[in-house]
């Protein structure tokens, strides 16, 4: 989401006591004995980001009247698991950077990087357990499951370059958008919703997440590394087909194809400007676009089912101005 965007900073705005008290959660639950945990988490924490997944989750808690000391546990928890899943994509990826600034991984080296994610994990499931509700422990469970999966998944993918727009939509449904779905729902198990409000909030979640992580994979081909704070060309260096290359593939020439096939494959970055180029030019930023704003407007659909007030009207404006997003 934009770095700039006045509905992103509104709605952080709403929830900026909530998101104090959550750091006051995550600052004592990162203390361990052994120093190195603590270096590692707080390097990763202090990377900042706009921590959408917890934020997502004391938005919702606002939308559904949940005041609870409970909300600021489960964000961190979220807040957990996500950043145990960077520490272990870096590794995976063999990533440099990340937010600006150099990885853990990078750092730290990948041994400390992978058993500090793991203990991130571990400390998130203490939480969770001690929350003392089956259904949060399942939502949670299930979540962290599947977005393992999704990495295993697309580890499988890996330079694969004929891999389907359904394919390529498990993997991120899967990797990132199910702990989008996860936090949404956490908020209504918290507020004790009925079954049709938890089933809205979940589905605003994933469609959201999903439409995030789309826009996320154009910033590869349209981005400016100094806002993204990231290497641009990583996920084709990585031989990543996302939505934009898949496209391109499915539009251009059979040289172009061949062309893009190529770079995936192999995993080199060569001939990049040239695909720009191809992306751009057949029209695969603007259907990716597109497809981003189906899952845009899957999220807004979801909202009707919500109360009307700050909180929701907030939701609302995330969902609506994510195609503004430029980092």
């Amino acid at each position: 989401m934009s770095a700039n965007s006045s509905s992103t900073a509104a709605a952080l705005t709403l929830i900026a006591d909530d998101m104090r008290g959550m750091d006051s959660v995550i600052a004592r639950r990162l203390q361990s004995d052994v120093p190195l945990v603590s270096q590692v988490s707080q390097h990763i924490i202090a990377a900042g980001g706009k921590r959408l997944r917890p934020a997502l989750l004391l938005l919702m808690c606002g939308a559904l009247g949940y005041r609870g000391e409970q909300r600021f546990n489960m964000a961190a928890v979220v807040e957990f698991i996500h950043t145990a899943t960077l520490l272990h994509d870096d590794v995976v990826d063999e990533s440099t950077l990340r937010r600006g600034r150099a990885t853990a991984n990078e750092s730290f080296g990948n041994p400390a990087s992978v058993l500090v994610g793991d203990f991130l994990y571990s400390r998130a499931f203490q939480m969770m357990v001690e929350a003392a509700d089956m259904r949060i422990m399942q939502t949670l469970a299930e979540a962290t499951n599947v977005i393992a999966e999704g990495e295993v998944l697309q580890l499988m993918n890996m330079h694969n370059a004929s891999l389907t727009q359904e394919d390529y939509l498990l993997v991120i449904r899967s990797k990132t958008a199910k702990l989008f779905e996860a936090s949404a729902r956490l908020a209504a198990l918290l507020a004790k919703s009925p079954v049709a409000v938890e089933k809205s909030c979940a589905d605003y979640g994933l469609a959201l997440g999903t439409a995030f992580q789309v826009i996320d994979d154009v910033l590869d081909y349209d981005g400016d590394v100094q806002v993204m704070g990231k290497n641009l060309g990583d996920d084709l260096r990585e031989g990543k087909a996302t939505l934009p290359l898949i496209i391109a593939m499915q539009r251009g020439s059979p040289q172009e194809c061949g062309v893009i096939r190529e770079a995936i494959e192999t995993g080199g970055t060569a001939s990049m400007a040239e695909i720009i180029d191809i992306v751009q030019k057949t029209g695969a930023l603007t259907a990716t676009r597109d497809a981003a704003a189906a899952e845009a407007q899957l999220a807004l659909d979801a909202l009707q089912n919500l109360p009307g007030n700050v909180f929701s009207d907030a939701l609302r404006q995330l969902a609506s101005q994510l195609l503004g997003r430029r980092s």
